[in-house]
């Protein structure tokens, strides 16, 4: 005896056990819940005929049977009959096998997951449709709900299958189509509506609903930039521009929040071209409830925040991008995530994607979720979405945020609130394996990506390969070269002397990663002042400061990444709700920063032996890094060759030092090629302009065979080139 109060009650996890056709010998029954309506027929969905006319059951469900057509791939159309009116639709029940297709082999590659669940857009016996696919093992039952159903909890109850995940295809549901998921807890206790974990469209409060979304209808036009040949991003230039898409600038129509995507595009890329940055670096897009965030509490990771616009908008961010040369990052969130209701936090009733002991599955810093590293099913959850980035919408690398947080188990905890590992540890071995795993995967499918590790502690090996020994990641932010270099510099010139060893410590473990030097959005947030206030002295001092602090970054071996609004000295804190101070440029202190920082990025491009080198011992040696006394360092850069050598050096006090000698290796001329105290800068312009070549004397210095003798401007860098030829 069939059990349809199940189906009344919203408890059903089978239906394809008692709904749809069933074949009894030659004739052909069906068994339809169609909640609230009043009678039903059915129809050859080909030829339109009738084929039967349904009784309703006492038990609430329509039956009935027809003879068995001959046809292969037979469908039939209901027409369900209810007090204001009709409405025609093919029945879902009818496509058990398409539904089950969903989960074939699903969990033998990560991409599997985002290429079956979800809700794809596939066709079957000549309907197209949506099927639905959602892992929810501990739930006692599974609904799809929608426009499509007028939100109905009970019309379309999904099947359970053995792997725990629910399945359903909808014939007739077509792009743009809003939906979500209602759950039961194995209890019975309903759970909130939630959005789909592997949804590549989400909208934005109230509705936070999940979106139906076409992952290949976009065109994409950056086939030259995909099929560049022998990348190697270690000894190519890289220089990051930093963003948060939402207040980067601010549209002229009032009541237009943010700028699109496609405004972005345009805006956005054209500065950057202009700036000379090889990279953006874009703050976390993965779709996020709260603003006050800046991404870094996603809820639906396969998915671009509709905020600025729809998915094909942010391919087309990307793709213009790539038109013009430029790469993109974008900032990843893999270690934890918010309890926002409709998001992934107790998702079926169960702690089904965070760990359940708090000691291990809650952040006391933010207050959110952290992931399950050890269950195979989150494991593939993340690993899927880091490919998913690079498949669907072609970016170049991902910034892990957060790496220090995964891989500590005691990460910002006292010792009574944190869970040892199995050795008595504080490693969390599950996210140690699970970075190799997605690194590994990483680079396995895409060679030409880069993934970047956040990582603010000493672990060793970030960057290493997993074959030996490493986490497998491309790059590393160096972490500790931004925090000392920036204590030093917000030192009064009278006292650095005592500070000299926070300047140069950097290259004592310079080459231990494939660094790049951060100067990110967390540098100019929360009560630490803007890169500007953060120099001492006047007004003038501050941008001197400033302008040969950006010079010794790029001197300074690692990629360069700075965030927006620091390349025009940007007077205030960052403030995620108002856009950069743009009419700053009019004032000569900062449209001078800004041309300073345009001619870092074209001189860096230019000169190999600033980026060849980066992560190779070769490229670099300190000319002289013990003159406390007057604060300057001199250092050489070589290209890969040798062939082309540049020497930095910068006098980090307002004091000018006329025939100031610096050793070089080579004998010949050495030609200025930047000068931050240049007219052009802002600068005092005390260099002059005839100084522009400097041949070499026979009088060792530095350790070095040979000399040249400059002038050193106040709180400036000079970088003086010698080429081969």
């Amino acid at each position: 005896m069939v059990n349809y109060s199940e189906l009344t009650h919203g408890h059903c996890a089978l239906p394809f056990d008692v709904l749809g056709p069933k074949q009894v010998k030659t004739k052909t029954s069906v068994t339809l819940w169609i909640p609230e309506a009043k009678k039903a027929t059915l129809y050859c969905a080909k030829h339109n005929t009738k084929l039967a006319q349904l009784r309703l059951s006492p038990e609430g469900v329509f039956v009935g049977q027809f003879k068995t057509p001959k046809e292969n791939n037979f469908i039939y159309e209901v027409v369900a009959e209810y007090a204001d009116g009709e409405h025609r639709f093919i029945d879902p029940y009818q496509f058990q096998a398409e539904a089950y297709h969903a989960v074939h082999f699903v969990d033998h590659e990560p991409e599997n997951l985002y290429q079956q669940i979800g809700a794809q857009l596939v066709g079957s016996k000549g309907v197209n449709g949506v099927r639905f696919a959602v892992f929810a093992p501990s739930a006692a039952s599974v609904s799809v709900i929608g426009d499509f159903n007028i939100w109905n909890r009970l019309s379309h109850p999904m099947q359970k299958t053995d792997l725990g995940y629910w399945v359903l295809f909808v014939p007739g549901m077509k792009v743009g189509e809003k939906y979500k998921y209602s759950l039961k807890d194995g209890s019975g206790h309903q759970l909130p509506d939630k959005a789909d974990p592997l949804g590549f469209h989400h909208q934005q409060y109230p509705s936070h609903c999940s979106v139906i979304y076409d992952q290949d209808a976009y065109e994409w036009k950056d086939n030259d930039w995909l099929t560049r040949k022998n990348i190697n991003h270690y000894k190519t230039p890289m220089s990051i521009y930093e963003v948060h898409l939402g207040s980067w600038r601010k549209p002229g129509n009032p009541e237009q929040r943010y700028l699109r995507y496609q405004e972005l595009a345009v805006e956005l890329v054209e500065y950057v071209k202009e700036m000379g940055y090889t990279h953006i670096e874009v703050m976390p897009v993965s779709e996020f409830p709260f603003d006050g965030s800046w991404g870094y509490q996603p809820v639906g990771l396969f998915a671009p925040t509709s905020r600025f616009g729809d998915p094909d908008s942010f391919k087309y961010f990307v793709d213009t991008c790539h038109q013009q040369n430029i790469g993109v990052i974008v900032d990843w969130v893999p270690a934890h995530f918010p309890e926002d209701g409709h998001g992934l936090a107790r998702f079926d009733g169960s702690n089904l994607y965070e760990y359940e002991d708090p000691r291990k599955g809650w952040h006391p810093d933010w207050n959110s979720c952290i992931y399950d590293f050890g269950k195979q099913t989150v494991r593939q959850f993340l690993v899927a979405n880091a490919l998913f980035w690079f498949d669907k919408y072609h970016v170049d690398g991902i910034r892990v945020d957060a790496v220090a947080s995964m891989l500590y188990l005691d990460y910002s905890r006292n010792d009574d609130e944190w869970i040892p590992n199995v050795d008595g540890g504080n490693y969390n071995y599950e996210a140690i394996s699970l970075l190799q795993w997605m690194n590994t995967e990483v680079y396995a499918k895409y060679p030409w990506a880069m993934t970047i590790a956040e990582e603010s502690t000493s672990f060793a090996g970030v960057s290493k390969p997993v074959d030996a020994g490493g986490l497998g990641f491309g790059f590393k932010w160096n972490m500790g070269w931004m925090h000392d270099s920036l204590h030093y510099i917000a030192k009064d010139p009278a006292y650095r002397r005592f500070h000299h060893s926070e300047l140069t410590f950097s290259m004592v473990y310079g080459f231990d990663e494939n660094f790049i030097l951060p100067i990110s959005h967390d540098e100019v947030v929360h009560g630490k002042g803007s890169m500007l206030q953060k120099m001492p002295g006047d007004e003038w001092q501050k941008a001197a400061n400033l302008r040969a602090y950006y010079a010794f970054m790029f001197a300074h071996p690692g990629k360069k990444l700075q965030f927006m609004g620091n390349e025009f000295a940007q007077d205030r804190e960052w403030n995620h709700d108002i856009s950069l101070d743009w009419h700053l440029l009019e004032q000569p202190t900062h449209s001078g920063i800004s041309n300073l920082y345009k001619s870092l990025n074209k001189t860096y491009q230019s000169t190999p032996a600033l980026y060849e080198c980066d992560h190779d011992p070769a490229g670099f040696r300190w000319i002289d890094h013990n003159n406390a006394e007057q604060s300057v360092v001199s250092l050489l850069r070589r290209n890969a060759s040798n062939t082309e050598q540049v020497v930095a050096v910068a006098n980090f006090t307002p004091i000018p030092r006329d025939n100031f000698r610096v050793g070089v290796e080579q004998k010949g001329d050495y030609v200025l090629i930047l000068n931050t105290d240049n007219a052009e800068y802002d600068g005092s312009d005390y260099l002059s302009s005839t100084n522009v070549v400097r041949s070499s004397e026979n009088q060792a210095w530095n350790d070095c065979p040979y000399s040249i003798v400059i002038t050193l401007p106040p709180l400036s860098v000079l970088m003086l080139k010698w080429n081969k030829s």
